[in-house]
């Protein structure tokens, strides 16, 4: 494990492939935080989250040989999460659930009976009003600006992550920080702002749960350059 500890995050991937059966498991020790946060904070929720980089991790491992080395190993494994993130919210809001009655309704649909719903405690908790205004952006901006101002990747980073040109990563990032303002204008003007990338005080990013890799199996699809998140780089964004 020591040899591992002085490789370069290639080489893992390289050993990976050739059959090590711990290359991976440091490879990805290396960047679970960050991974983890990216896919907390553009998913907000802790189990989707979860379940996010969880099949992100098996997409990486299946499909480790077929990295072409056009980008930096941490790019490309940012790159599957962040898709695997966006494939979560598009079946989400392809097959949106349907809420559970919230028990304030007589069995008759007068809408009396039932406990009645507690008065509304004052917002203290400005990192969860942020993450709900997050979640209201369009997917892309979401992503860019979770990349961006979250997390504090440079553009050119983010640009190689989400596969699209840096001039398409600003336009997102200034349409999301656009829409940002008008969702949040009802709080101080210090946090309409995008949110800090250093500090987490809230637990935005909290634990990273554990994630195995499970046993390897055929490539299924993910490769360095995702084809489900490449976009013309000239195309505006809603």
């Amino acid at each position: 494990m020591d040899g591992h500890a002085a490789a370069t995050d290639l080489e893992l991937l390289r050993a990976h492939v050739d059959g090590d059966p711990h290359a991976f498991a440091e490879l990805f020790r290396r960047h679970r935080d960050r991974l983890w946060a990216v896919a907390l904070r553009t998913l907000g929720d802790r189990e989707e989250a979860a379940d996010a980089l969880q099949d992100a991790l098996l997409s990486a491992h299946r499909a480790a040989a077929r990295f072409r080395g056009d980008s930096a190993v941490t790019t490309w494994l940012h790159r599957i999460v962040v898709n695997a993130c966006l494939d979560r919210i598009r079946r989400r809001q392809a097959h949106p659930t349907v809420p559970l009655p919230d028990g304030n309704r007589a069995e008759d649909g007068s809408g009396v009976g039932g406990p009645e719903p507690a008065a509304p405690v004052p917002d203290h908790d400005t990192a969860l009003v942020v993450r709900e205004a997050l979640a209201a952006l369009p997917l892309e901006q979401r992503a860019a600006l979770v990349l961006v101002d979250v997390q504090g990747y440079p553009v050119a980073e983010v640009a190689r992550i989400l596969d699209v040109a840096e001039g398409t990563v600003k336009s997102r990032c200034a349409r999301g920080r656009a829409r940002l303002a008008v969702l949040l204008g009802h709080l101080r003007p210090a946090v309409v702002a995008a949110p800090s990338p250093r500090p987490d005080p809230a637990g935005l990013t909290g634990d990273v749960p554990a994630v195995t890799p499970g046993n390897p199996g055929p490539a299924e699809g993910v490769g360095s350059r995702s084809s489900r998140y490449r976009r013309n780089a000239n195309q505006e964004d809603t």
